[in-house]
């Protein structure tokens, strides 16, 4: 039996983004070109949060200037957007949180923006995930806009022969962390014999973002 609660902690409600007022202080910084273009291809997915306090933008400042940026180009509204009989967009904001003052609300502000990148990448894994996008879908690949020393690091601590079809993708792999010694070609001191990893030996992908 399905409960219905009438009135959810947290719901989702559009707002007009001429209304989506920032906070007072953000110190987080934006790479909006490259946020548009990820909501441009996908639509808006994360939606941002407004403290029910303030009624300011608690998380998703980024977007927010991303979307107002849109709009000023002339740009089509991405998926997720409603517009408004005046043409106007209307954007879906998640509603419900209240702050009890500035300096929680600021608080998880950062939290919110720095907790989900301090757990890091599985390097096995994420190299497993670009090698499928390089080969399955290019432009994917490239929008991930990754800079070559970020590929060229993830690629020193994985042998990519043992990704799935790489030569020897059957053997246990072996990470090469970063505080291994460094010889000065980025290899550590069991890597003898071996290339130093910038591209893919299943593949032949050249993993750069410089395609």
């Amino acid at each position: 039996m399905t409960e219905t609660i009438a009135r959810p902690p947290r719901f989702t409600g559009y707002v007009p983004l001429t209304d989506l007022s920032p906070a007072d202080r953000n110190p987080k910084r934006h790479e909006l070109e490259l946020m548009i273009a990820s909501i441009d291809m996908h639509g808006l997915v994360e939606i941002p949060v407004v403290d029910e306090r303030t009624q300011k933008t608690l998380h998703g400042h980024g977007r927010r200037e991303s979307l107002i940026e849109m709009q000023s180009r002339g740009m089509s509204a991405p998926s997720g957007i409603v517009i408004d009989e005046d043409g106007g967009w209307l954007v879906p904001v998640l509603r419900g949180w209240s702050s009890k003052n500035d300096a929680e609300a600021e608080a998880l502000a950062i939290k919110l923006n720095r907790l989900p990148g301090e757990g890091g990448w599985d390097p096995r894994e994420l190299a497993e995930v670009l090698e499928d996008l390089a080969t399955g879908d290019a432009e994917l690949f490239d929008s991930l806009a990754i800079p070559h020393d970020e590929i060229d690091n993830l690629l020193r601590q994985v042998d990519p022969e043992t990704l799935p079809g790489g030569g020897r993708e059957n053997e246990t792999p072996l990470l090469h962390l970063p505080d291994d010694e460094d010889r000065g070609d980025g290899l550590s001191p069991d890597d003898e014999g071996r290339a130093a990893h910038t591209t893919c030996p299943a593949c032949g992908h050249l993993f750069t973002s410089g395609r």
